[in-house]
């Protein structure tokens, strides 16, 4: 391991109250997380975004909890420094709050991460509050909720018009007051985000939900242009990987096949 500092839940804390914006990427193994890691962001959450980018599920419904343990081992060896967050996929915490402590509690001991994400607003703070005082960190998460898309009948923006906002606002208050250190805001209006991040102690960190959130996340694989399948309107495109790796892949297809590749610097001698 490396002399540098980790980031811990209470730097994130102290990032807010300093105006310092924070910094939050996916990952999902750990050549990716290493890199992420290195190049000096705040925080890595192995999404269970993964179902879509990883897995090739339509939606992250068909993610277990298995699947997140799996990528999240792998992601940890790869990352020194920053905050490891692993999201809670469907029906592990819904159920009650004791039977989410001990879902919680694997991923924490089998994968050696530093906190878990959860979806959902007061009707979770019972289980926010159960992981909190057992010592578990949580991340809570509003606004376009992947895994109640079904619910929502689609990837559609939330807290539009009076009643939603003030809904939104109390619900990320009850994820406060039940010991959530940073709540992520998705696909929410600008306008609505600024008051949450205004209103709450802790950490918003956006998606889709403009930019006076005090922080920022994005998965991987979009910001890179890796994923084609599905591309939202908030994502922000860093480079074209995907065209890279065909070209790259293609090139290699064409040496292999006029004979170019092995030359004799690519060779064992006898």
């Amino acid at each position: 391991m490396s002399a540098t500092k980790r980031v811990r839940v209470p730097d994130l804390l102290e990032k807010k109250r300093a105006g310092e914006k924070i910094t939050m990427l996916t990952a999902y193994d750990y050549t990716m997380a290493r890199l992420v890691d290195e190049a000096g962001i705040d925080s890595i959450l192995v999404g269970d975004s993964l179902g879509n980018v990883m897995l090739g599920y339509s939606t992250t419904l068909p993610v277990t909890l298995d699947d997140m343990i799996h990528h999240a081992k792998a992601v940890r060896r790869g990352t020194e420094r920053a905050l490891l967050v692993v999201d809670m996929p469907f029906l592990t915490y819904e159920v009650s709050p004791e039977k989410a402590l001990e879902n919680a509690g694997r991923i924490m001991r089998e994968a050696e991460v530093d906190a878990v994400k959860l979806e959902g607003g007061a009707e979770m703070a019972p289980v926010v509050k159960r992981m909190t005082e057992t010592g578990i960190p949580v991340i809570g998460h509003l606004g376009m909720t992947p895994q109640s898309v079904h619910v929502f009948g689609g990837y559609r923006v939330q807290g539009r018009g009076a009643e939603a906002a003030e809904r939104l606002i109390e619900d990320a208050l009850s994820l406060q007051e039940a010991g959530a250190f940073a709540v992520v805001l998705e696909m929410v209006p600008a306008s609505l985000a600024r008051r949450v991040t205004e209103t709450l102690t802790i950490p918003t960190i956006g998606i889709g939900a403009g930019p006076d959130c005090d922080g920022q996340v994005l998965v991987l694989q979009d910001m890179l242009g890796m994923y084609e399948d599905l591309q939202p309107r908030f994502v922000k495109q860093y480079a074209n990987l995907g065209e890279v790796i065909r070209k790259a892949v293609g090139s290699y297809i064409e040496e292999v096949k006029s004979g170019v590749f092995p030359s004799e610097q690519h060779t064992y001698g006898d």
